[in-house]
């Protein structure tokens, strides 16, 4: 494959008349091409995996014209809000104070923050979902919205490898259960993959102001505070941002959400310090708290009103979008007591049944509500999803309601007598 697609590297730079014109890369899903993670494989792939950019063209939203999302792991919500370089970045921002992970371990809250689900993973294994499931991506190129992944040490763009070490040190790097849109087979085109790329080719496109509207950067092991501390994690943070935050060209209706995983302390709610930050953010909101429940699935809907995209049709529908940005979507914030009390009914530290699921492999994929709508403003489930999904025999459980379910509250059909009966 790799062979075939040299000679298509054109691509950074390239202006073109038509706004959504994309390179010239197949679009048909080739997963497994760039799996192999022995350090052979990797350096001859290296030389020709292609990394593209999208020509310069911004669809304007209606709070933000660029989102970025920057994920740190596993910290309690006290410990992060501690730390003095994320708490000298709270002073520039919004601190959600009810920000929820969705479950434990890592992975399966990185899936669901672009996919609308956890699909029953309790693992960080090597997991693949089906190329009929569909992320956010697709939602953003239904509307021609650039996007774009930057990930830390990965070895070159679209690799799909379990994980890249540092050849001397033999340290943890990149890890594929930190890269969500990697996981799903539907984001493995070439054309796809040339759009997920190593952190470097963040500056790069920087300087070229080809960066695109939506982007998901993840740190490495070290720098994201999972094989350190969140001290490391803080300064790694405020180091990348600083520099960033004093740029107008960049901040410039630029929305900025930082983020953890999941919290550490598994006897506690998994609530994890989240801080909004860029000119999104009015300077008046600057140090201030939001109380608002927010989860991983309040990034798609976030993202979703602001360019009144359409749905998955799944947990995003009713997720809250940010309370900064409802104001100019019309979407409403809703509570979420169970959640949010001071004493907490739901904690969200296990997954209910699914594919995925170690414990229960019998539990099906679910289909999308291809019926349902956010609620007030009916954005609607895309229409390719209702193409994909509308034979499938499969059921869905999915509603437009704030309140989602978890391990100990799943949803119907997917617990465990469900499956083991």
């Amino acid at each position: 494959m790799a062979a075939l697609i040299v000679s298509t590297l054109v691509i950074a730079g390239v202006a073109n008349a038509n706004p959504f014109w994309r390179p010239k890369l197949a679009t048909t899903l080739e997963p497994n091409v760039y799996t192999a993670t022995a350090a052979s494989d990797v350096y001859a792939a290296q030389a020709t995996a292609p990394t593209t950019s999208f020509p310069k063209h911004y669809k304007r939203g209606k709070a933000f014209d660029r989102f970025l999302t920057i994920w740190l792991e596993n910290t309690d919500f006290s410990k992060a809000a501690a730390d003095p370089n994320l708490a000298w970045l709270a002073t520039k921002g919004i601190t959600l104070e009810n920000y929820h992970g969705v479950t434990h371990p890592s992975e399966p809250n990185y899936v669901a923050a672009v996919g609308g689900d956890t699909f029953g993973i309790d693992n960080d294994a090597f997991i693949q979902i089906d190329g009929n499931v569909s992320t956010v991506v697709d939602l953003l190129e239904d509307r021609g919205i650039s996007w774009g992944t930057y990930q830390e040490d990965m070895p070159y763009s679209g690799f799909e490898g379990f994980a890249w070490r540092n050849q001397e040190t033999q340290a943890n790097d990149y890890v594929r259960k930190h890269h969500p849109p990697i996981i799903y087979n539907a984001n493995t085109s070439p054309l796809r993959l040339s759009y997920q790329k190593n952190l470097t080719q963040f500056h790069t496109d920087l300087a070229n102001d080809q960066l695109p509207q939506w982007m998901f950067i993840t740190p490495n092991m070290t720098s994201d505070g999972h094989d350190s501390s969140v001290t490391v994690a803080g300064a790694w943070t405020r180091n990348f941002l600083e520099p960033l935050l004093a740029d107008p060209t960049f901040t410039d209706r630029t929305l900025i959400l930082i983020t953890f995983d999941e919290n550490h302390s598994y006897t506690l709610s998994n609530k994890i310090f989240s801080i909004l930050l860029g000119d999104a953010v009015p300077s008046h909101l600057q140090g201030t708290t939001d109380p608002n429940f927010y989860n991983h699935y309040s990034e798609i809907a976030t993202v979703e009103a602001n360019w009144n995209l359409h749905t998955l049709g799944r947990w995003d529908v009713g997720a809250n979008v940010f309370d900064v940005v409802a104001k100019h979507t019309g979407d409403v914030v809703r509570p979420y007591a169970a959640a949010t009390a001071q004493e907490p009914e739901i904690f969200f530290n296990s997954s209910y049944a699914g594919p995925f699921n170690t414990a229960f492999q019998q539990a099906p994929y679910p289909a999308p509500n291809l019926e349902i709508m956010s609620p007030g403003t009916h954005r609607s489930v895309l229409p390719a999803i209702k193409k994909a999904w509308r034979n499938s025999g499969l059921s869905s459980y999915y509603t437009d309601s704030v309140e989602v379910p978890d391990g100990q509250h799943p949803p119907k059909g997917y617990a465990y007598n469900d499956v083991n009966n």
